[in-house]
C-alpha cells in the first residue's frame, strides 16, 4: 500500500470514526476470514462495520478525527467495530463470537466519548436491545396514566349512578319537579303579597222615614213634679 493509498484509507476511518456513537476494540488474533465475514453480517443488524487495519494508520485516523482516547487501545493486533446503530447489540454480537469462538478479547471502547474499560463493554454486551428498552419504558411511563384514566372512569361512572338513582327516587315518590321561575317573574308575586289588601267601600245607606219622638224617659226631678201637681189643681 503506498503512501496516497494509506492516506485514503486514513480519511475513510477518520470520518466513521468521528460519525460513530461507539467504538469496540477487539484482539482478532487467531480469528478466520470466514468467521470475520460472519461476525460482519450479525453487526449489520446494529449499523457496525468491522475494521482491520494496522495500528498505524489507526492512530492517524484517531488524531484526525480528534478521539486521541482511542490510541491507547491500538496495542497489538486490533480491530475496531464502529457502531452507528445500537452499541447494546454490536456490543452482543461480540461477546457472543467471542464467547463462542474463544478468541476476540475486548480492549475497550468509547461510547458517546466516554471512554469504556473492557468490563464495561461485556456489561453493555448484556444489556437489552434498544427497542426492548423504549418498549420497557413506555410501559412503566404508561402505567400511572392508565390507573389515573381508570379511577377517573370509575368516579364518573359512580357519580352517575347516584344521579340516577336520585332521579329514580323522586319520580317513586310522585314529587314533580318544581319549576324554577324567571327572577322577573318571581318578584311580582313577592310584590303583590307585600302589598296591603284594599278594603271594600261601604254600601251606601238610604234615609228612613223620619220617627216619632220617643216619650221622655228619662226621670223626673222633684220639681218637674210640683210643676205637674200645680197644673192639676187648676183643672
Amino acid at each position: 500500500m503506498n503512501r496516497d493509498q494509506k492516506s485514503v484509507v486514513v480519511d475513510e476511518i477518520a470520518e466513521q470514526i468521528g460519525a460513530a456513537e461507539a467504538i469496540f476494540a477487539v484482539d482478532y488474533r487467531g480469528i478466520t476470514v470466514t468467521q470475520i465475514a460472519e461476525l460482519r453480517t450479525k453487526l449489520r443488524e446494529a449499523d457496525a462495520r468491522f475494521r482491520v487495519v494496522k495500528n498505524s494508520l489507526s492512530e492517524r485516523a484517531a488524531d484526525k478525527a480528534g478521539v486521541s482516547d482511542l490510541k491507547p487501545m491500538l496495542i497489538g493486533p486490533t480491530a475496531l467495530a464502529l457502531v452507528n446503530g445500537d452499541a447494546a447489540v454490536a456490543a452482543k454480537a461480540l461477546n457472543d463470537t467471542a464467547r463462542a469462538l474463544n478468541l476476540l478479547e475486548f480492549k475497550g471502547g468509547l461510547l458517546n466519548g466516554t471512554v469504556l474499560s473492557a468490563d464495561d463493554v461485556r456489561s453493555i454486551a448484556r444489556l437489552p436491545s434498544r427497542e426492548v428498552l423504549y418498549a420497557q419504558l413506555v410501559a412503566t411511563v404508561a402505567a400511572p396514566i392508565t390507573g389515573l384514566a381508570r379511577g377517573l372512569n370509575a368516579l364518573i361512572t359512580g357519580i352517575a349512578i347516584q344521579l340516577q338513582a336520585i332521579a329514580d327516587q323522586g319520580l317513586v315518590s310522585g314529587e314533580a319537579p318544581v319549576p324554577v321561575a324567571p327572577a322577573a317573574e318571581a318578584a311580582a308575586p313577592e310584590a303583590e303579597a307585600a302589598a296591603p289588601a284594599a278594603e271594600p267601600e261601604p254600601a251606601p245607606v238610604e234615609p228612613e222615614a223620619a220617627a216619632e219622638p220617643a216619650p221622655d224617659s228619662s226621670p223626673k226631678t222633684d220639681t218637674d213634679a210640683a210643676s205637674d201637681a200645680e197644673s192639676s189643681s187648676d183643672e
